[in-house]
């Protein structure tokens, strides 16, 4: 619905006709959109105390209490909907956009989406929550096409396009461990990641610390044998770690599931797994020598004296596996923010974040985007930094200038040509990381260019200080602006800051549209007439067919058919139908209902949700008066 702040909050008065049921939906509907779910839950329960089986009441009660967070009592609701016109598309919309909100539930709501799909294609509402589904088990590529279904429908859908935009930056929900397709609780599985993360960062630490303290009683005391039984019991205090993190692990038959899903979960994992072998490694292999070893007066210049021998004093296998022990930690850092970096394609992503209105959701995602933008210069001023040492400082001149063309592309390209001077506006950090990306990246120019046109080295030098000092204040502009978010509670310069739209933006979703309405001279014909028509399409192409008897029309409209078998075999193949009836009395009219037919083996009828119905008037004796036709 409309964002907090930018939504008409005036209150919606009561209709005029309090007796009836459909103008109490339309105000529940219009305190809806203006995000006042305790007013629209009391309008549509008005209007099924005054019509307890319209299924337009339920829908809307539904989307209240989803609005106010009571899910169990929002699916209750969205299921007397389906009850009560199991063709309707909205109905099925409204279950499946419930369901999904409860543990274990995403394959009915899956279900739910599907057959709204099935019964509306023409509707791009259940194609959003097919590619909401889909992007909530990771797959990216079934939810683009979903979203590119829904924009071949409605070219101005924000969900759609933002959530879109979502798939080219390769988004994860930030419980990307848990499979929503599992039936257990996704509190136990993020629990158990807890704890796994917990047992990986107690014993990378506790072994490093060992290690450290097991270095200097062999190294400095010369107690190597000391130091490999001090060593030894840190591994029975890492094993009670192991035992007690594992209590709090309850579902360990999802935890390969959730390894394979949780890409840094199982780095994580397997790293302190690593860390266990190598510390072993390392204590089986400790050196012997001590420190007075260590200072060996070797000359291998008269002026320069060398004063280790790394090489036999640790030799370079136990060097690699103190380094592994030590400095794992922030190599994944590096390595994650790295990957997160360029993980997707942000101008992409931009593209479609601005070709929708300007609202919270989609300003949230273009200024993480761009974040993700800076972080990708920074990582490649920092690799040009060091191109000099490989390729010479005349191509790092060159270089240097393919960062304000990045820039430029990303603002053509991405659509911020009228919408990045707001967003460095409210975003200051985000401005200053960008100007210190234009000074290192002007700098690493100067720096180029000072031997070719033969300044003095002085120049050069500074230049090249001038790069680190500004891509070191671009770190500290993103450090200072996490900070900030971490201080206030928002949303932070980092991927996991990205939401999903559901429901953003002044649309109202499609789950809120009218029941379809029969007149009472409708209702009327299809009760008395014995001219009803069924048409629907088999493997040979349209057909007709003669119904025995409409044997009721429900209050919310829906027609219940005797009708042959090979008209229930046909509503099992595509169950949009037509139903033509016309005048019992004095045929001055007729009707057709197009809806869904679906077929119900305990009643032995065909049942028909209205999605259209059209009237006409006969030609004959009213031919002196324009005909009307109209349609509802």
């Amino acid at each position: 619905m409309g964002n907090a702040g930018e939504t008409d909050s005036s209150p919606v008065p009561s209709p005029r006709d309090r007796s009836d049921p459909r103008a109490w939906c339309v105000a529940a509907v219009a305190r809806l959109a203006r995000d006042q779910p305790e007013g629209a839950l009391e309008a549509a329960r008005a209007a099924l105390g005054r019509d307890p089986d319209g299924e337009w009441g339920h829908r809307l009660a539904s989307l209240a209490l989803e609005r106010l967070g009571r899910d169990s009592e929002a699916v209750v609701a969205a299921q007397d909907a389906v009850r009560l016109a199991p063709g309707s598309w909205a109905a099925r919309l409204r279950l499946g956009s419930v369901l999904r909100r409860l543990p274990g539930r995403w394959s009915d709501a899956w279900l739910q989406a599907r057959q709204a799909v099935r019964f509306a294609p023409e509707q791009p509402d259940p194609h959003v929550l097919i590619g909401d589904l889909a992007l909530l088990r990771g797959d990216h590529q079934q939810a683009a096409a979903a979203y590119r279904a829904a924009l071949r429908r409605d070219a101005d859908h924000p969900g759609a396009r933002i959530n879109l935009g979502l798939t080219f930056l390769k988004w994860e929900r930030s419980r990307d461990h848990h499979d929503p397709i599992w039936t257990v609780d996704p509190r136990e599985t993020g629990t158990a990641r807890r704890a796994l993360s917990s047992w990986s960062r107690q014993v990378r630490l506790v072994l490093a610390l060992a290690l450290v303290a097991a270095a200097v009683i062999a190294f400095w005391y010369g107690m190597r044998a000391q130091a490999r039984a001090g060593g030894g019991v840190v591994l029975v205090v890492v094993l009670a770690i192991t035992v007690r993190q594992a209590r709090r692990v309850t579902v360990w038959r999802h935890v390969p599931g959730m390894l394979a899903r949780d890409l840094w979960l199982c780095v994580s994992v397997s790293l302190a797994l690593l860390v266990i072998v190598a510390y072993t490694a390392a204590l089986a292999t400790l050196p012997s020598w001590s420190l007075a070893d260590a200072v060996v007066p070797l000359v291998a210049d008269a002026a320069t004296p060398v004063l280790f021998r790394w090489d036999e004093i640790v030799g370079g296998f136990w060097a690699g596996l103190l380094g592994l022990v030590l400095f794992n930690g922030p190599a994944v850092v590096v390595l994650r923010s790295f990957a997160e970096a360029w993980q997707g394609s942000p101008v992409r992503a931009l593209a479609e974040f601005t070709a929708v209105p300007p609202e919270r959701v989609a300003r949230r995602d273009t200024t993480v985007t761009l974040w993700i933008v800076a972080a990708r210069l920074w990582f490649l001023l920092a690799l040009l930094a060091v191109l000099p040492l490989v390729a010479g400082e005349g191509r790092a001149a060159l270089a240097g200038a393919c960062v304000p063309a990045a820039m430029l592309y990303v603002r053509g390209r991405g659509g911020l040509r009228t919408r990045l001077r707001p967003i460095l506006r409210s975003d200051l950090w985000l401005a200053a990381a960008v100007a210190f990306l234009l000074l290192a990246s002007a700098a690493l120019t100067v720096a180029g260019v000072v031997p070719a046109l033969g300044l003095p080295a002085g120049i050069g030098s500074r230049a090249w200080w001038t790069v680190t000092a500004a891509l070191l204040l671009v770190a500290t502009a993103f450090a200072g602006r996490a900070t900030r978010a971490w201080w206030r509670g928002s949303a932070g310069p980092w991927r996991a800051s990205l939401i999903l739209c559901e429901g953003c933006g002044p649309r109202l979703p499609g789950e809120v549209s009218p029941s379809v309405a029969l007149s009472p001279e409708v209702r009327r014909a299809f009760t008395y007439s014995r001219g009803v028509v069924l048409s629907y399409a088999d493997a040979a192409g349209p057909r007709t067919l003669a119904v025995g008897a409409v044997t009721s029309v429900s209050g919310s409209g829906e027609l219940r058919l005797i009708a042959a078998e090979e008209a229930w075999a046909a509503a099992e193949r595509d169950p949009r139908v037509a139903v033509f009836v016309a005048d019992p009395v004095e045929r001055r009219f007729w009707a057709e209902v197009r809806g869904i037919a679906l077929p119900d083996p305990a009643e032995d009828v065909l049942r028909v949700t209205p999605k259209h119905v059209l009237v006409g008037e006969y030609p004959g004796r009213h031919e002196a008066r324009p005909s009307s036709r109209r349609s509802s």
